[in-house]
């Protein structure tokens, strides 16, 4: 497939996602599928709307059956004759369980103990159809892998898929954020399909750039203020669906390299999971109970607004991305040498980026104070006028 005609699945998904945004809010309201905040974890201010995950499902689905089913269908058939149709059985009938299981936490919030076995079922019935990692990865450099003994290869494959379901959606703490984050891991991971074809199928690009046009039409609606949240519906379908993808397309690539990309692009969520874990454990609390120690809470109490914690995070990912690329392409040293680079100049804005963010939060607190004030100066004009007008009646 041509570089470019890869546009047309992310225009179709960024153009379906963005205009079927309403109709998932209409949908969440109808169903009271409200987030109300009532506790300090919740960073917005006003009730609003979930489901926005309906949009991004409806995107990435129209994107991609009509991207192998109308414009490319030899892509679909030539990659559809080495695969089992146990496994594609496998892979809807989870991917089902994963969104309905979303949908009802939206409407109705389910417990810890509810969503992670269902969580668990849904990995295995992927697991157990056929997609697992089968390969580990000795050395980046010259790609040499070992095959996995077949039960380390279930185990590992499972917590794998139900670690990256859980960990887009603990990092959906602040609008816009799952949503950019897993936009960014799913282009970084597209150019690395690209740039590894033939051994990684078209399919699979097409997939990624499929969900980055999806997301990318959500956002929108989404951004600080949101208008809407992409819900547990969401955050759990993303996260599903880069777990799957990546397990897969490893798989296909004959090596376990992918999967090392991945783990990179997907580095911010992951390491916020395991953080969290580990501090639960830490503080003897339950691995399921949420908390305010996520690394988006973190930026927000020192003092960072909600847009500039969003946006740090964006880079942050996108420079984990852009690492990943690098790992594919160039090999483990030049990706290494980056990091290096990128670790300095973070650390040295680092001690300064609080003071920037300050002052122009200051600037947008003043400049807010002061529109504030013209209202309450132009309300109060408004009702002298009114007062006077009546007074002046006979």
């Amino acid at each position: 497939m041509v570089e470019y005609e890869y546009i047309i699945p992310f225009a179709i998904a960024l153009i379906v996602s963005f205009f079927t945004c309403p109709i998932a809010k209409k949908i969440a309201v109808r169903l009271n599928a409200i987030d109300v905040p009532k506790d300090d974890r919740r960073m917005h201010k006003k009730p609003t709307a979930l489901m926005g995950g309906l949009a991004v499902i409806a995107g990435f689905l129209v994107s991609v059956f009509y991207e192998f089913l109308v414009y490319q269908p030899d892509e679909l058939i030539k990659w559809l004759s080495d695969i089992s149709p146990m496994k594609l059985i496998g892979f809807f009938v989870a991917l089902i369980i994963i969104v309905a299981m979303g949908i009802i936490d939206d409407i109705h919030p389910l417990s810890a103990k509810v969503k992670f076995p269902v969580q668990l079922v849904a990995a295995a019935i992927v697991v157990f159809t056929g997609t697992k990692i089968k390969y580990f990865t000795i050395s980046v450099k010259d790609i040499k892998y070992v095959s996995i003994d077949e039960t380390i290869s279930v185990i590992l494959s499972i917590f794998w898929i139900v670690g990256i379901t859980n960990a887009i959606n603990l990092i959906d703490g602040l609008d816009g954020l799952a949503a950019g984050v897993t936009g960014i891991a799913s282009l970084s991971l597209f150019v690395v399909a690209v740039m590894m074809a033939p051994d990684i199928h078209a399919v699979f690009a097409v997939l990624y750039v499929a969900l980055a046009g999806a997301v990318m039409g959500f956002l929108p609606y989404n951004f600080n203020p949101a208008k809407i949240f992409i819900g547990s519906t969401g955050a759990y379908f993303l996260g599903f669906i880069m777990s799957v993808i990546s397990i897969e397309g490893a798989t296909k690539a004959y090596t376990a390299l992918t999967m090392v990309v991945s783990l990179i692009a997907l580095g911010l969520p992951i390491f916020d999971t395991a953080f969290a874990i580990i501090r639960r454990v830490i503080n003897r609390k339950p691995i399921g109970q949420a908390d305010r120690g996520h690394i988006h809470h973190r930026l927000v109490d020192m003092g960072i607004s909600p847009k500039y914690s969003v946006t740090i995070l964006y880079v942050v990912s996108g420079a984990l991305g852009l690492v990943s690329i690098l790992l594919a392409n160039k090999g483990l040293l030049p990706a290494i040498i980056l990091v290096v680079i990128i670790s300095v100049f973070v650390v040295a804005g680092a001690r300064y980026l609080s003071e920037i963010i300050g002052d122009k939060q200051n600037e947008e607190i003043t400049e807010r104070i002061h529109d504030d004030g013209e209202e309450k100066k132009k309300a109060h004009d408004q009702t002298r006028k009114y007062t006077h007008e009546q007074a002046e009646k006979p």
